[in-house]
């Protein structure tokens, strides 16, 4: 039995493609922005990483149940003091959407921008407290 050791793969690729440009498929910009979700006794936490936006052209909406979180794009005109020889930042317009339980007080969502992430806080509603009722019979 012969054992080859091979060169890791990522350093093949690291090094055969430093100079290269990397091939940019036509799904390159459609995907989508990473979140993450935390749960407290208070609430859910939504964490969604989106960077390099302005806060005034997210577009969050809660209707039927449905908690829907968007960017939309705007158009920018290149300067023309320079010419741009690569461009790998996106800003790509996006839209998720998450299903939100009635157990959510819809009227105390709250969202903030702060270091690239967009955060939401989804409190939980206050439980009705039930007392047990004695009930005499006559």
């Amino acid at each position: 039995m012969t054992i080859v050791k091979h060169k890791p793969l990522f350093m093949n690729n690291l090094l055969d493609d430093f100079f290269n440009t990397l091939p940019v498929t036509e799904n390159w910009n459609k995907l989508t922005t990473a979140v993450n979700i935390h749960e407290t006794k208070e609430g859910y936490h939504l964490e969604m990483n989106a960077a390099g936006r302005k806060k005034e052209d997210f577009k969050i909406e809660l209707e039927k149940g449905l908690l829907t979180i968007s960017y939309d794009k705007k158009d920018e005109k290149e300067t023309s003091n320079y010419k741009t020889l690569k461009r790998e930042f996106s800003f790509e317009s996006f839209k998720r959407s998450f299903t939100v339980d009635n157990n959510i007080d819809a009227e105390k969502i709250e969202a903030k921008y702060e270091n690239g992430i967009l955060l939401i806080f989804l409190p939980k509603k206050e439980e009705v407290k039930v007392f047990p009722k004695q009930i005499t019979v006559s």
